[in-house]
């Protein structure tokens, strides 16, 4: 997925320091695949030892991820992975419904075939032994998939609201897929969305979208910690 305007711009500052670069993205991979799970504790010093930094490009990245909200830092209480907010992710969901459903509506301003719908086509409406089953990868493509909807409406503040809103729902949303009915849904409500754009019923594609969106917040407000401790990879050994 290609970066969004804010994301190249803050690139750019920390492009000056290419290893707080690297830490950054490292410690938000483990962030998001909960080897750092919500509430663990840790010490600026010790994270730097395990990534073998100095305290500069770590202090760097460990900012970073405070102003995005995956950390937290108290006085003299070291650095925390921020707990999951669900009435939050809930919100966010409903912003992408919103978002989405305007994409199609502006859609309906120019006549069929629409090259990006045509370009989602390709990859969802195939038989079903062509199907991907690999979760990571399903993951990855329903985010272009939801993506590429707004694209293809050519509005780039709405595909940078849109770009946002996905970023800080991932945490969650890759878990949708690890569950198999939920993959050989996904494929069945995209091919039937894009159908009905490309057929011009774009009221129907939007009562389906809907549907489709609030069926995946229904999924998120299912997890619980236990859940996301189910997905955890493994404790990093400087976790307190």
């Amino acid at each position: 997925m290609d970066d969004t305007p804010d994301e190249v711009a803050t690139k750019t500052v920390y492009n000056a320091n290419p290893l707080a670069e690297q830490v950054y993205q490292l410690l938000k991979q483990d962030i998001f695949n909960f080897r750092l799970f919500p509430g663990d504790r840790f010490s600026e010093t010790d994270i730097a030892q395990y990534y073998g930094v100095s305290r500069t490009p770590m202090r760097d990245a460990l900012f970073r991820l405070l102003r995005e909200g995956h950390l937290e830092v108290g006085f003299r209480r070291g650095w925390k992975v921020s707990d999951i907010n669900f009435g939050q992710l809930d919100q966010l969901y409903d912003l992408r419904i919103v978002l989405e459903v305007a994409s199609i509506e502006r859609l309906g301003s120019t006549p069929p075939p629409h090259p990006a719908i045509e370009a989602l086509k390709v990859v969802w409406c195939v038989a079903p032994e062509l199907r991907e089953s690999d979760p990571v990868v399903m993951f990855g493509m329903d985010e272009n998939f939801h993506r590429g909807l707004v694209a293809a409406t050519g509005n780039d503040e709405m595909l940078r609201v849109h770009n946002e809103v996905t970023e800080r729902i991932r945490i969650v949303r890759r878990l949708d897929f690890l569950k198999p009915h939920r993959t050989s849904a996904t494929y069945e409500e995209h091919s039937t969305i894009l159908n009905l754009i490309d057929r011009g019923k774009l009221a129907e594609a939007i009562i389906l979208l809907r549907a489709h969106i609030t069926q995946s917040k229904l999924e998120v407000r299912k997890i619980t910690l236990s859940m996301l401790a189910a997905a955890r990879d493994s404790k990093l050994p400087f976790v307190t």
